[in-house]
């Protein structure tokens, strides 16, 4: 029954270890998209074009298409606890940075280029680490309610953030939505320490990275053709509908000439729809296909993004969003949730990693590649070209996908 579903998905967060990481996650979160709603109007206040905004994003998610690999088999091998506390340490300082850049009125935009970059790498290298979490405390057949309710975090934080920033940015200027940034790091990096499962620290110093066996469970993903179209629906969603989000602040400010207090609203509403979206997903059962909840809210998505770029009226940038995040929410987390079900232990790392780089790659390769695109065409043309050719090729992936029998990777 649906509502048994949803109640043993809440049941989670009542342990202890689960219930605390998830807490943990959400300050962690908050803090992030504090920094995500302030640094694209930072970039726009100080002239940045628009592509400059989607270079912005490139280098955030750029290192993603190098590096993911790499840590997924980090997250394999080694010490999943001090992967994170170092790299999300090494993450905490550019925040720092650009809040004494601002404070002494020193900031330039290649400046915050260069500090993306830097957060792609540690992103990268321990983003498989911080996902594969999830399984390693929860039990098999309780693997896709708790990234349900994972998401339901992020989604949540989605909320929270941008309305934090709004009022920051309002009240005591940009500075203050990148120090909330710096200071959510703290507590994620403490629990991390304290409540998640040691790994095996040391095996990779000691053998090196083995590229065979590197490339040997990206191959065993991969050669699976339901986890490949779930593979592929993310990155088409991330490289031709995600641009959406990247350049609501272009949209918000150059066509309804808006304030950051309404690209701060209008994020907000991409986070609450993404939280619904995610809630829903609580009620669904672990044992259904979710392959037609991704592929049809992947095809909705684009649908949106064709109406976003049509859209002349303020109010419904915020309104179209709210859709927008529910309909990304459902495709992505019920892909992720069946790669994750669906992989062996020994390689869930890399699983999470082709995720990641699937999602976070795409979204790399969208937002430059959009933002020249709305640099040569205007961004409502952009999107609508977006949306148009994403519709297409979700359907036709879709065709394929869904009629392709699924076959669960056996374990080791």
């Amino acid at each position: 029954m649906p509502n048994a579903a949803f109640r043993n998905s809440l049941r989670l967060l009542g342990t202890r270890r689960f219930g605390t990481f998830w807490f943990a996650s959400l300050l962690a979160n908050i803090g992030t998209w504090a920094q995500q709603v302030a640094q694209p109007w930072l970039l726009l206040s100080l002239g940045a074009s628009p592509f400059l905004l989607g270079l912005d994003a490139f280098a955030l998610g750029a290192p993603m298409l190098l590096l993911i690999l790499v840590g997924g088999a980090l997250a394999d091998h080694g010490d999943r606890r001090r992967i994170i506390a170092l790299f999300q340490s090494l993450q905490m300082l550019c925040p720092v940075l650009i809040v004494v850049l601002l404070l002494t009125g020193t900031v330039q935009p290649w400046v915050v280029i260069v500090l993306s970059l830097v957060v792609g790498v540690t992103d990268a290298l321990s983003m498989p680490s911080f996902q594969s979490i999830v399984p390693s405390i929860v039990e098999r057949e309780q693997i896709p309610s708790g990234i349900a309710l994972n998401t339901t975090q992020f989604n949540l934080s989605r909320i929270l953030g941008p309305a934090v920033a709004g009022v920051l940015m309002a009240s005591v200027g940009l500075a203050g939505a990148f120090a909330v940034s710096a200071a959510s790091y703290l507590p994620f990096i403490l629990i991390a320490l304290w409540i998640l499962p040691r790994g095996r620290p040391g095996q990779l110093a000691a053998s090196g990275l083995d590229r065979h066996k590197l490339w040997a469970g990206v191959r065993e993903v991969v050669h699976e053709p339901g986890l490949r179209g779930a593979l592929l629906t993310v990155f088409l969603t991330a490289l031709l509908s995600a641009p959406l989000i990247t350049f609501s602040p272009v949209l918000v400010k150059e066509v309804f000439q808006g304030s950051a207090g309404q690209f701060s609203t209008a994020m907000a509403a991409f986070g609450m729809g993404g939280l619904i979206g995610a809630a829903g997903l609580l009620a669904v059962s672990p044992q259904r296909d979710r392959r037609p909840i991704s592929t049809w809210f992947a095809a909705a998505y684009a649908v949106i993004v064709v109406a976003a770029a049509l859209n002349r009226w303020a109010w419904g940038l915020p309104a179209l969003l709210v859709l927008a995040g529910i309909a990304m929410t459902a495709s992505n987390a019920s892909a992720n949730a069946m790669l994750q079900s669906s992989a062996p232990a020994r390689i869930r790392g890399q699983t999470v990693s082709l995720f990641m780089l699937a999602m976070r790659g795409g979204m790399a390769l969208g937002s430059l590649v959009t933002g020249a695109t709305v640099h040569w065409l205007g961004v409502q043309e952009a999107l609508l070209l977006n949306g148009v050719i994403a519709l297409l090729a979700q359907l036709a992936l879709g065709r394929v996908w869904l009629k392709v029998p699924m076959r669960r990777v056996s374990e080791p």
